[in-house]
């Protein structure tokens, strides 16, 4: 991307590496497989060379039910076919037939039933690729279909059970202070779910072990989650099976629970045939058979003043989870936790119900609920605008966290709110009000082509909800050369973790980049590793590496100050030396001497996120140990006539504390936004009646291109002094808080549509589609 944003965002990188008093943290350096990425010679999962012997395994499911019992399975022609070796059933698992991340539910092999179009009832097990897939059109199944329940609306009318507790959080009485308000709306609508499209599909290859173990490469964001599976599934010890990933290529959630059922099946059949076996799904497979953002209807009623204040708010949320459990729970639980996004309810009720449908189970996906609940908070901002004939920012900033309105709906106050800072700045810098009066002038004069401006904020909590996993590990190794390698829980996903946890520990060694070896994630090397999810994967990791350098560094410190006789305080590791009074010596001088003086240059290092709580039967703690903040500006044109729409510029100031990366947060910023763009406007998923998805390919299910980023498109770190927690060296989150950020594209069409009809309120659904931008600018003009 050129121009305007180029500009700005090199200006505003050098202001960050200006601040920094640090010789590698804080600095904007390259991705440490930039070089790989852009050469082809990153290695991913399915470039590994591959074993003597490798087997390729292929998914077989019924190609036309979504719900029903299974009369008969006939794979005797699938078995027959040239290079089949074996074909698997869940006759052939010897442990548990499961491989759920929470209430179970999820057989990694169909067993007497289907409940969701696209799961697995058999795999094949070939000699080729091509032979395994072709073999698996060969099975001939019946079902006996009956009726699937395919949306969170078809759920209600037909009453199926939950697929979870409803689960609520209150203040006061909403629905007394509603009735009590001078201004009350009713609304409801439909939030769309999305396709996680990662570049590298699900793929995993499995390595037969001795006495039963097994070692799996698997494209997985939580390597402990595969391990379990795989262990429970061969019903072994997890100490007999390691799971490693050097790096996915990409991710998005998509990969943190639904990686596990196809290292089971490339497992399995390593296990039955002795032989090396790889799963990699076709892209069609891949997103008939895997989970998806979680899509809502959600219905409200919230009381406001006359000047927009609000007084109440009163919410439902409808959540469509699919045919189980999965991670539902803590995807709800944060969408009602973000149901507020930056706004203070006096009183409240959030309210969520968990549907069970007969379509796969949806599943993590960037930002885990949160999306939902801020496009909630945020529609609702522009329909009080609308209705008091405001501004959609004044109405925004009435309604912000401030003192004695800073507690949220579950009892977490607010403390580090700078919301009112970035949102002014971002004002300013991108001339909104003077903006705004020229798209008011340019409407009023085009009959067909009108204009929509919005300037909307993120506050976004930082921890994992379920609070047990907010620790991480890591085990750090100094040689005698000087030279380091680093091992952690995070994974890599193109977001660049790897690097800026190499950044920590080429700090604390004052060594440079180049000397530290980033290894692949290893449930070998570190065990019972939380997932790479919730944002939380440097706050985690880095601190856990940092501590473990810190322990390497201490032990040389110490033998150079009993050495020099100095104190050890005055002992200084930079640009790749040991200094202390007049003495220097190189790292890797150092390094030797302490391994002479047999004193250990390994260490494992630990952290627990502090002072983080959680109590989800009373709805109240402080689940989250910070907020990251953000803001974003967006202006779009829409065509009244054919739904057409054009992102004309774009303005985002975003909060990542003191940055560890600049280079790679602004990249993740604009990443993000362009994901959450899509998300709310091009990226459909279709379902028919029959619970197929029919949208599972880039001729229908449209993520955005380069055409799609606008011209304009200014991206900016806001200049902080550091997080006001103590995170490593200051920093805060950057992997799913921009993401909403692009629900300011979604608010500049509604507010186009909207001054279309009075203070009518739009019938815009997510993804704003030109078939529903055209439906709702019908619904204004009638």
């Amino acid at each position: 991307m050129t121009s305007p944003a180029s500009a700005k965002t090199a200006k505003k990188t050098k202001t960050a590496e200006a601040a920094s008093t640090e010789a590698v943290v804080g600095k904007a350096l390259a991705h440490d497989s930039a070089g790989l990425h852009v050469t082809g010679r990153a290695l991913y999962i399915d470039d590994m060379p591959e074993a003597e012997g490798m087997l390729h395994v292929q998914p077989g499911y019924h190609k036309d039910a979504a719900c029903g019992r299974i009369t008969s399975v006939d794979l005797s022609a699938v078995e027959a076919f040239p290079g089949v070796v074996r074909v698997l059933t869940a006759r052939d698992i010897p442990g548990r037939n499961d491989c759920s991340p929470s209430l179970g539910g999820d057989p990694i092999l169909a067993d007497g039933e289907i409940i969701f179009h696209g799961q697995v009832i058999f795999a094949v097990v070939a000699e080729t690729r091509e032979a395994a897939r072709r073999a698996a059109r060969l099975a001939k199944i019946e079902v006996a279909a009956t009726r699937p329940v395919v949306t969170a609306d078809d759920a209600i009318r037909m009453g199926t059970e939950d697929v979870l507790p409803e689960y609520t959080f209150t203040r006061k009485d909403a629905a007394a202070a509603i009735a009590a308000s001078s201004h009350s709306i009713l609304d409801s609508f439909l939030i769309g779910g999305q396709e996680h499209f990662y570049l590298e599909g699900q793929v995993s290859l499995a390595l037969p072990d001795e006495k039963g173990g097994m070692h799996v490469h698997c494209s997985t964001q939580h390597p402990t989650e595969v391990q379990h599976c795989v262990a429970h599934m061969l019903h072994v010890d997890d100490a007999l099976v390691t799971c490693e990933c050097r790096r996915m290529g990409g991710g998005f959630g998509g990969k943190e629970s639904q990686a596990a059922q196809w290292a089971c099946l490339a497992a399995l059949a390593a296990h039955v045939t002795g032989r090396p076996a790889k799963c990699r799904l076709d892209r069609d497979d891949d997103m008939i058979m895997t989970g998806k953002r979680h899509d809502f209807r959600v219905s409200s009623e919230a009381g406001f003043d006359d000047d927009g204040r609000l007084t109440a708010v009163n919410v439902e949320f409808d959540s469509r989870c699919g045919c189980s459990a999965d991670l539902s729970m803590g995807v709800n639980d944060r969408t009602m936790f973000h149901a507020d996004n930056a706004y203070f309810y006096p009183a409240l009720r959030i309210h969520s119900r968990r549907l069970r449908t007969n379509t796969v189970s949806n599943t993590a996906f960037r930002g885990f609920g949160g999306p939902q609940g801020m496009v909630f908070a945020e529609r609702l901002m522009e329909t009080i605008a609308l209705r008091t004939g405001r501004d959609a920012l004044d109405v925004r900033k009435r309604n912000f966290y401030t003192r004695h309105r800073d507690v949220t709906p579950y009892g977490q106050q607010v403390t580090d709110n700078i919301l009112p800072d970035i949102v002014g700045e971002l004002e300013r810098t991108s001339d909104y009000r003077a903006r705004r009066q020229r798209i008011t002038e340019y409407n009023a004069a085009s009959r067909v082509l009108k204009k929509g401006l919005s300037l909307t904020p993120v506050k976004f909590g930082i921890s994992f909800t379920l609070t047990h996993l907010n620790q991480a590990g890591a085990l750090v190794l100094a040689y005698t050369d000087g030279s380091v390698q680093l091992n952690h829980g995070g994974t890599e996903m193109g977001q660049g973790l790897y690097t800026k946890v190499a950044q920590v520990v080429a700090e604390v060694f004052g060594i440079g980049l180049d000397k530290v070896r980033i290894c692949a994630t290893s449930t070998g090397k570190v065990p019972n590793t939380s997932p790479t999810a919730a944002s939380s994967g440097s706050d985690l990791n880095g601190m856990a590496a940092k501590r473990a350098a810190e322990e390497i560094r201490d032990n040389i410190a110490n033998l150079l100050a009993r050495d020099w006789r100095i104190p050890k305080a005055r002992i200084a590791f930079r640009d790749g030396m040991v200094s202390g009074g007049s003495k220097s010596i190189t790292f890797a001088e150092a390094c030797s001497r302490t391994h002479q003086a047999r004193l250990p240059l390994s260490a494992t290092g630990y952290y627990a996120t502090p002072e983080i709580h959680w109590d989800r039967a009373k709805a109240h703690g402080r689940p989250f140990l910070y907020f990251a903040y953000g803001a974003s500006c967006s202006e779009v044109t829409i065509d009244s006539m054919t739904g057409e729409m054009r992102v004309d510029r774009v303005d985002i100031l975003h909060d990542v504390g003191r940055s560890l990366n600049p280079a790679i947060d602004l990249g993740q910023v604009e990443g993000a936004f362009v994901q959450g763009m899509g998300w709310l406007t091009t990226e459909e998923l279709v379902f028919d009646d029959k619970g197929r998805l029919r949208t599972h390919a880039p001729s229908t299910y449209k993520i955005p291109c380069a055409s799609d980023v606008p011209e304009e498109f200014n991206v900016a770190l806001y200049e902080s002094k550091g997080n006001k927690e103590d995170t490593i060296y200051r920093s805060k989150a950057v992997g799913e808080p921009p993401l909403m950020l692009g629900i300011s594209v979604w608010t500049a069409i509604f507010n186009a549509v909207a001054g279309m009809g009075g203070n009518v309120i739009p019938a815009l659904d997510t993804p704003a589609t030109p078939e529903a931008i055209l439906h709702a600018v019908k619904s204004v003009r009638a």
